[in-house]
């Protein structure tokens, strides 16, 4: 008997990076779920995979912005003993200056860049570390290292910051997953030619730098992956040595606050660090 398919789950597949994605690991030998809101969308691209790469595609038509629909596809991830990989793709910008920022945008931004992916994360690696492989990824945005930056983009705050936990979280949790045979990866891509940005197409907009393909980026996520990246940036020729340099950069800031247990002469008011205020 031929070995079963690989399976993989990808959210935000209806459209974009995850629609592309699909179709690459399709293409790879993959069987798949697909998550999005758009039900005929994602039974179009069932019968097109099933058709041009023979896999067997299960259409899950979910709002991951909505706790009873988190819920269904968590319950169906958990269930899933041979996922073997699990592609948190889904989103939506919710920019807006914060606080004129719609309460409702604000929490639905968070819950599928932040909630959304972390529950899904937690429910799908159990039986991956039971079975010694799988790969975790999170499709975030070169927007998680711009915080400190003026680039021209107000009203970023609530997405930047969502997608800066995508980043630190994987990070993170590609160090407890040493040693289990078990992959986290994070994406930071540029711009890119997708719906994300509305029905206008970005190319040709006065300003606009060139514009990577959904394509392009989808077979950096698979590249990365098997290259074993943990930070996969598509449009960078040397992003480990960039990385690296952050890292020592943040280990210097984490080492230095550290050291003494002392207050910082500027905060000390006059007084000598370390001293008691009166």
């Amino acid at each position: 008997m031929p070995a079963p398919r690989p399976l993989a789950l990808v959210t935000g597949a209806s459209s974009g990076i995850g629609r592309a994605l699909a179709g690459l690991l399709a293409r790879d030998g993959y069987d798949l779920i697909v998550v999005a809101r758009r039900r005929d969308r994602l039974e179009a691209l069932a019968a097109e995979l099933a058709s041009a790469a023979g896999a067997a595609v299960e259409v899950a038509a979910a709002d991951l912005t909505e706790a009873v629909d988190v819920a269904l596809v968590t319950a169906r991830v958990a269930a899933e003993t041979r996922l073997s990989l699990l592609v948190n793709n889904a989103g939506f910008s919710g920019y807006g200056p914060f606080a004129e920022l719609d309460p409702d945008v604000m929490r639905r931004a968070i819950a599928i860049h932040v909630t959304t992916p972390a529950t899904l994360i937690r429910a799908a690696l159990p039986a991956m570390i039971a079975r010694g492989a799988g790969a975790i990824v999170n499709v975030s945005s070169l927007l998680s290292l711009s915080g400190p930056l003026r680039i021209g983009m107000a009203g970023r705050a609530t997405y930047a910051g969502a997608k800066s936990f995508q980043l630190v979280f994987i990070q993170a949790l590609a160090a407890e997953l040493e040693g289990t045979g078990v992959r986290a990866m994070v994406c930071l891509p540029g711009m890119v030619e997708s719906e994300f940005h509305g029905s206008r197409p970005l190319a040709g907009r006065p300003g606009m730098p060139p514009l990577m393909s959904s394509e392009d980026c989808a077979r950096a996520i698979v590249a990365g992956l098997a290259l074993g990246e943990v930070v996969c940036v598509p449009g960078l020729d040397d992003a480990a040595a960039v990385f690296d340099q952050l890292r020592d950069l943040q280990q210097a800031t984490l080492a230095g606050g550290n050291r003494s247990g002392r207050l910082a002469a500027r905060y000390a008011g006059g007084r000598e660090s370390g001293e008691s205020p009166r």
